[in-house]
């Protein structure tokens, strides 16, 4: 059930949450408080241990062991020798076993023999599988129990200290405090420890890999939690169509497909390998005839205006495939085939979401349910980074300091602003923006 989360990056057994440490004080003191995590309240450690010990034994060693979910190919090779070796042994002493039973005198006890046998040959397969399960959850003892520490700093912590730095503090401490081991390759335990400018948390994840890794996706593009995001602000109904018009390998319009599967969706894009990768997911999805994709450019779409239900798009800002002043004429043309009270989704860069939140018309902005808000500009602004009752207002009318607006961009004249959402996308922030058609758009 946690594997079906579909907006959720990682998850985490939390051993600890505590307010960020202050950059200001001396370097010292820092490094001193950051010992404390572990000092100050061992019990703490110790719980998140049991209850993680007992996931294990509860049959999810899979899925929970902090082992990567997908071993090597040279491990895979050396299983797969194991278990040639293995099944040869089995199978010479089984020719033994027959010629032994074939010396009997009695088909009973033959018969006896044979289930005698087997019955110790599935206990010692348990045992072994019991053995290799404690071993796992370091159930043996304490001291036997191996580990490591992974440590992100972000924020103004992040100026002070490596993530290296804080994360070796960390495991000196731990092994003091509880005598383990620290075991950077294969432990049984990886501790998470994150300190940025809004908490201090440590945990132990839950999964090896993030639940953005999709098994359904075969190479990625963007991130899937964040594909499935915008898709989930869409709003997407029983036959409505579903436009992705920079669609690269087609992340958006998989989650989308995979989620809602009655909508009708086509994706678009001007690259040869974007589209053959697009491709490949697609039928790595089994999702080839629930979604149409064309070669066509973003600026000049094959379709008639006011013909779409809902856009939903990527807005190139990396480094590949960034975008330049094409950006107007992009967002003019998706305005154009938009039908009134129509949807656009966008994931926008820092740059290109100032400057449409600078230039974004006089138009009030819409709620949720299309109808426009109480007070003028409102837009919601929520950072997982921050905290959950962090908002901003904004205005969205002109002002005396935003006359040069249009020699920048030109403001939307039917499109008005709903709601807006800070992500991470890692080493850099972006902005999912959801707006609505208001009007038929010009010539």
């Amino acid at each position: 059930m946690l594997k079906k989360l579909k907006s959720a990056e990682r998850l985490f057994l939390l051993i600890k949450k505590l307010f960020p440490f202050t950059a200001s004080s001396s370097k010292g003191k820092i490094l001193n408080e950051v010992q404390q995590l572990v000092n100050n309240d061992p019990r703490s450690w110790l719980d998140a241990i049991s209850t993680w010990k007992n996931l294990l034994k509860l049959g999810v060693r899979e899925e929970l062991s902090q082992r990567d979910a997908k071993p090597p190919k040279r491990k895979m090779r050396e299983n797969e020798t194991i278990i040639a070796k293995k099944l040869k042994t089995e199978e010479i002493q089984k020719i033994e076993e027959n010629h032994r039973e074939c010396q009997l005198e009695e088909q009973t006890e033959d018969t006896l023999e044979q289930r005698d046998s087997t019955t110790r040959r599935d206990k010692l397969e348990k045992e072994e599988i019991q053995k290799e399960v404690e071993k796992a959850a370091g159930a043996h003892s304490q001291e036997d129990l191996t580990f490591r520490v992974s440590c992100r700093c972000t924020g103004t912590i992040g100026k002070v200290f490596t993530s290296q730095e804080v994360g070796r503090i960390i495991g000196i401490a731990l092994m003091k405090q509880f005598g383990w081991k620290a075991d950077l390759r294969n432990p049984n335990l990886e501790i998470f420890v994150h300190l940025n400018d809004i908490y201090t948390v440590a945990g132990i994840p839950m999964f090896r890999a993030p639940l953005a890794s999709r098994t359904y996706i075969k190479t990625a593009g963007l991130r899937s939690t964040i594909a499935w995001a915008m898709a989930s602000l869409a709003e997407i109904k029983v036959g409505t169509f579903v436009l992705d018009p920079m669609c690269g390998l087609g992340t958006i319009l998989l989650e989308a497909a995979k989620e809602w599967p009655d909508g009708y969706y086509v994706g678009a894009d001007v690259s040869d390998s974007q589209l053959l990768g697009a491709w490949d997911n697609l039928k790595a999805a089994g999702l080839n005839d629930k979604i149409e994709l064309l070669k066509v450019s973003a600026i000049e779409l094959p379709l008639p205006s006011e013909s779409i239900d809902i856009i939903i798009s990527d807005i190139p800002f990396g480094k590949k495939f960034k975008l330049g002043k094409d950006i107007k004429t992009i967002l003019q043309e998706m305005e154009r085939v938009l039908h009134v009270g129509g949807t656009i989704v966008l994931l926008l860069s820092k740059d290109h979401h100032r400057l449409l939140k600078d230039c974004g018309g006089s138009h009030m902005p819409l709620d949720s349910k299309g109808t426009h808000a109480n007070e003028p500009g409102i837009k919601k602004c929520l950072n997982p980074e921050e905290k959950t009752d962090t908002s901003e207002r904004v205005t969205s009318s002109y002002e005396a300091g935003n006359r040069e607006c249009s020699d920048k961009m030109l403001p939307f004249g039917s499109l008005v602003p709903v709601e807006c959402y800070e992500v991470s996308l890692g080493k850099t922030n972006a902005f999912i923006c959801k707006y609505k058609k208001s009007s038929a758009s010009g010539p």
